[in-house]
């Protein structure tokens, strides 16, 4: 039976996004919530400009109403739904912020980086209250770490690192929509075999939601999920890998969005130690599109990316 309400969530969060899109991309351009193409960005790009923005809600609705029926209002979801609807509303003031200004930057990056870590610090109080395990656990093995207090900085860097790489990752139409689709099929596959029914139900309903949304999002979009989507897709990643207590497991399983931020980093490391640039652009997939690949042709080689990144740490989950 849980293996059909995982089928069931998936169908039931897809049908919603199907059926909320038309209804919310008309009124996300009436009310001009037009996305904003940054300056150094690729030049193909300029012509998205004005392309609704914030479809992110979308995502997130279906998948509320499809947790709502299927999942039990159990301690677990609660968390979970907190850390993604807390990490969507930053999200969601940074692009409103964004449109109502008519420039590419919403938030500070201090004023994020505070929301962000509210979320995460409320998250470890409710966990620690329920006496949750410190211990972080190598993929593979039944072998562990425990780290006590240690546990809310880890805790920290797990949430506000998954959310902004997720957010690095959503520069292509389609990219972050397949990508986090395969990344949290996965965890629906781990969650179940590890028992976690709820969690598995809920990666199911974000499987089915971001699939919908990629309906309009895939090339050429129709609509932007923008950071109401984005970071509320990463901190849930995030978040399930902490519940499943799989922690480490999430940089296998979300393989590609770690090199999508290393890709990040390097860039900015070696331009200020060498002042040359390692990329053609970063993030990485900017790199491929500036060499000469169709955007479509650098979307879907990275979800292949994606599915090889997932299929190993379903398989190491499985050793154990």
């Amino acid at each position: 039976m849980p293996l059909q309400i995982l089928l069931f969530s998936i169908a039931a969060s897809f049908l919603i996004a199907v059926v909320l899109g038309p209804l919310f991309i008309p009124v996300l351009r009436r009310l001009k919530f037009g996305q904003s193409i940054r300056e150094e960005g690729p030049s193909s790009h300029f012509k998205k400009a004005g392309t609704p923005t914030m479809g992110g809600t979308i995502i997130l609705l279906a998948l509320s109403f499809t947790v709502l029926k299927f999942a039990n209002r159990s301690f677990d979801i609660f968390l979970i739904m907190f850390v993604t609807l807390g990490y969507g509303l930053i999200g969601f003031l940074d692009d409103f912020i964004k449109i109502s200004l008519k420039r590419n930057l919403g938030l500070t990056a201090r004023q994020k980086l505070f929301g962000q870590l509210l979320v995460a610090i409320v998250f470890f109080y409710f966990l620690m209250d329920k006496q949750h395990d410190t211990a972080i656990y190598f993929p593979g093995t039944n072998w562990g770490i425990e780290l006590g207090w240690l546990y809310l900085p880890f805790l920290i860097f797990i949430l506000i690192g998954a959310a902004n790489a997720v957010n690095l990752t959503d520069g292509l139409d389609g990219l972050l929509a397949g990508t986090s689709a395969v990344a949290f099929g996965a965890f629906a596959i781990i969650a179940w075999l590890s028992s976690y029914i709820d969690i598995a139900i809920f990666s199911a309903a974000v499987v089915g939601a971001v699939l919908g949304f990629l309906v309009f999002n895939a090339h050429p979009a129709r609509v932007f999920m923008g950071d109401t989507g984005s970071l509320a897709l990463g901190g849930a990643l995030a978040a399930v890998a902490v519940m499943t207590k799989t922690e480490i497991l999430l940089a296998i399983v979300g393989g590609l969005f770690v090199i999508e931020t290393l890709s990040v980093a390097l860039q900015v490391i070696s331009f200020k130690l060498r002042g040359k640039r390692i990329f053609r652009m970063s993030p990485l997939h900017h790199h491929f599109e500036l060499g000469g690949w169709s955007e479509w042709r650098v979307v879907v080689t990275f979800w292949f990316v994606s599915i090889l990144f997932a299929g190993v740490g379903i398989y190491l989950e499985v050793l154990k």
